[in-house]
């Protein structure tokens, strides 16, 4: 039986960090579904719009050949129905977001994977501020 891993980011300035929670997320399953932030979900989780917009880093991640499927996710609040609407087998955030949804265990399989340290968005467009 298929396994469908699940997983959600903002995704933007693409980099190792992003690739490497990709790939460990897809080796949990035989498919691999990624929500990406809407640019509207992103002003409100960090206050600023991405880098990249929305169309952009979709299609970003959906030429990665780990990634099966790619959507836009509207709402945090949402997951659950993201879930079930794609019948993951398996839910997989990042340690940052540990025990925030445990809550979804009832319907699939919730991993937390450790970030890439050293490795961050915010960091590297910080840098390329200062330069």
């Amino acid at each position: 039986m298929s396994r469908t891993v699940i997983t959600f980011g903002t995704f933007d300035v693409f980099h190792v960090g992003h690739l490497r929670v990709l790939e460990r997320a897809a080796a949990l399953g035989d498919r691999l579904v990624v929500g990406v932030s809407a640019d509207a979900l992103n002003m409100r989780k960090k206050g600023r719009a991405p880098v990249f917009s929305e169309r952009e880093r979709l299609e970003i991640v959906a030429a990665l050949r780990v990634v099966d499927e790619v959507f836009v996710e509207e709402s945090l609040e949402l997951k659950r129905d993201y879930v079930l609407g794609h019948r993951a087998d398996v839910l997989v955030m990042g340690d940052d977001w540990a025990g925030r949804f445990d809550e979804l265990s009832d319907v699939c399989d919730v991993v937390y994977l450790p970030r890439t340290p050293a490795i961050s968005t915010t960091a590297i467009i910080e840098h390329i501020a200062d330069l």
